[in-house]
């Protein structure tokens, strides 16, 4: 039988990794345009809803209480499941290293504490969920995360700037395996529990270990820096997203890895890319003057 998905921030970076790895799985695919949707309407009939909606920090308190109230409705309504992209926000700087569905969420600055009410608020109302958390996300694309728009910026230069300590090891996500895992999940979702907390392993990288991984996949000898922070705190009066960056610097320097076990228990069958074959995909269009030979082998 079809199975239908409605994915809501169809061109953001989960989003749009949603919407190529259902369709990819034979699900009947519908995109929400806010423009002039309406989700109630976009909801009706549908099995699974991907919440792929992301404003920017700045706009987190006005707008993600809102946005996801709109959604609980629409899956109630139907009894469509949602998945929700879970970010480590949640775990504050105070959280044991390794993070999993069981560890406290401790985070009380401002957007921790907004994810938090996003997700107890889904839990509440019993809402069938699926989070899929992640660490920080390894795209196919420039999609201006962090990976593309800061740290690996100067790459064709032979530079990869580091925003925290690079001893230490950061969780990591490839955003095409986290969405195969998202279809997978959804695919299960009568098995599940009402509310899912799923942490998807990914990769634990420290920074030498990332920029080495780099430098292996691209034939190049890249020099990993230290990120210099002084120029963007003199540009946080002009841009209000940057006082989310600062205030979620912590997690650079803070070690941290995301735990597998109920991921594994769940998906036994997954079958993770190998993370040189995900670092050539996401360093590919940083590189525009690379050899395609090279880069292809890498992810062959």
């Amino acid at each position: 039988m079809e199975q239908t998905v409605l994915i809501l921030g169809a061109t953001g970076r989960f989003g749009t990794n949603a919407a190529q790895a259902f369709t990819a799985a034979g699900w009947n695919v519908r995109t929400f345009d806010r423009s002039r949707d309406n989700l109630a309407t976009a909801a009706r009939g549908v099995d699974v809803i991907v919440n792929g909606w992301n404003p920017p920090y700045h706009q987190w308190a006005k707008l993600v209480p809102g946005l996801h109230d709109q959604v609980r409705k629409a899956a109630l309504t139907n009894d469509a499941t949602v998945i929700i992209p879970g970010n480590v926000y949640v775990f504050g700087p105070d959280a044991p290293y390794c993070w999993k569905s069981s560890t406290r969420h401790l985070a009380q600055n401002p957007l921790g504490k907004i994810r938090i009410e996003m997700e107890q608020a889904y839990r509440r109302d019993e809402v069938r969920t699926i989070i899929v958390r992640s660490g920080d996300y390894l795209d196919t694309d420039a999609s201006g995360n962090w990976f593309d728009m800061i740290m690996g910026k100067n790459l064709a230069k032979g530079k990869f700037s580091y925003p925290g300590r690079t001893d230490i090891p950061h969780a990591w996500g490839y955003l095409p395996d986290v969405a195969r895992a998202a279809v997978m999940l959804a695919e299960k979702r009568d098995q599940l529990a009402r509310f899912e907390d799923v942490p998807f392993p990914g990769y634990t990288l420290t920074g030498e270990e990332l920029v080495a991984a780099i430098s292996k996949v691209t034939g190049r000898d890249i020099k990993l820096k230290k990120m210099v922070w002084w120029p963007m705190n003199f540009a946080r009066p002009f841009m209000s997203m940057l006082n989310g960056i600062f205030e979620m610097r912590y997690l650079w320097n803070l070690p941290h890895r995301l735990d597998g076990e109920r991921f594994s228990a769940l998906l036994p069958e997954f079958r993770p890319t190998p993370v040189e074959d995900a670092l050539a995909k996401a360093v590919a269009p940083l590189l525009p003057d690379d050899k395609p030979s090279r880069m292809q082998r890498a992810a062959a």
